[in-house]
């Protein structure tokens, strides 16, 4: 079940919270609860794809993106994501999630979001993130334009253009594997 008090908790909080920049880092603090584990007593993989989706949520009420979605009547979506899990993350231990936009190209956001437990990394997750309208992919300059983002678009690091690039030479739609 999606942890609607934990979204709760974090729309509250990030609400109140003083408005970022679309650059800026928001960090957002946590714990692996019970119902969070799996059958090898560690915080359950698809659990941290929710609980990341719990800090790009809240660091899109920090950056006014919510606000945005809503006036504009968009809706955001997640277009890809890689991940790396090098940390068991345990009951009842005490995390935090950092979230930031790293850059943009002509179709979409790209998000880095990593959990740390204390000063290790447990996880971390390269995101590219997509708005949409009723007509499909709302380009992100249009979104710069209605935030008035006057930053530069920085380039993109190389780690997210290299997987940017590799993720394009994969084919779609997939095989199969189920027919022979």
């Amino acid at each position: 079940m999606y942890p609607l008090i934990r979204l709760a908790k974090e729309i509250l909080l990030s609400r109140k919270a003083e408005r970022l920049s679309l650059l800026d880092t928001h960090v957002s603090h946590h714990r692996c609860w019970p119902q969070d584990i799996d059958l090898f007593m560690e915080m359950n993989n698809g659990r941290i794809l929710t609980i990341l989706d719990l800090g790009r949520t809240a660091l899109a009420y920090r950056v006014g993106l919510m606000d945005v979605l809503k006036q504009q009547r968009w809706g955001l979506t997640m277009a890809g994501v890689s991940v790396r899990y090098r940390k068991r993350i345990r009951p009842f231990v005490k995390f935090r999630v950092v979230s930031k936009a790293v850059g943009w190209d002509d179709k979409f956001m790209y998000l880095d979001q990593s959990i740390w437990i204390g000063e290790e990394c447990a996880v971390q997750a390269l995101y590219r993130s997509a708005l949409t309208d009723k007509n499909g992919l709302v380009r992100p300059d249009r979104l710069l334009e209605v935030i008035t983002v006057e930053e530069p678009q920085p380039p993109l690091p190389d780690w997210v253009q290299n997987w940017v690039d590799a993720d394009a030479t994969r084919p779609w739609p997939p095989m199969d594997h189920s027919k022979p």
